[in-house]
């Protein structure tokens, strides 16, 4: 696993801003599954991932795989909202220096998508 990956996992598991901040690039460019338009730079893609962190990163979060290249991987999690399961993905591109320099999140089912939709758009409310 590379540097990078295990930076990330230990980020998911702690939550810590700081950590998350340090490990993005400053043009870090984000894809959310539920906004049509890019997100460009750290404080913008710092809050919506811990918002996800806060909305999907529950007791049930957990990855199921990983595909890993040479600056990219794709982390594939479920978790469980309000009784809905939940199924994603994370496509994560890091730079030379080993930080993260575009971050993507698919999610599905349709239910789960709007659970997460919901719940995001509170999260962000309260962290913004």
């Amino acid at each position: 696993m590379t540097d990078t990956l295990a930076r990330w996992h230990a980020v998911v598991k702690s939550r810590d801003p700081q950590a998350l901040a340090e490990l993005l690039a400053d043009d870090v460019v984000f894809h959310s599954p539920v906004v049509h338009t890019p997100q460009r730079g750290r404080t913008i893609t710092t809050l919506y991932l811990m918002g996800a962190m806060h909305v999907l990163n529950n007791a049930s979060f957990r990855y199921e795989r990983q595909i890993v290249g040479e600056h990219d991987a794709l982390l594939e999690f479920t978790t469980e909202i309000d009784g809905i399961q939940v199924n994603g993905i994370d496509l994560i591109r890091w730079g030379d220096d080993g930080r993260i320099v575009d971050f993507k999140v698919m999610v599905r089912p349709l239910k789960g998508m709007q659970v997460v939709h919901q719940r995001m758009g509170e999260m962000l409310q309260k962290l913004g």
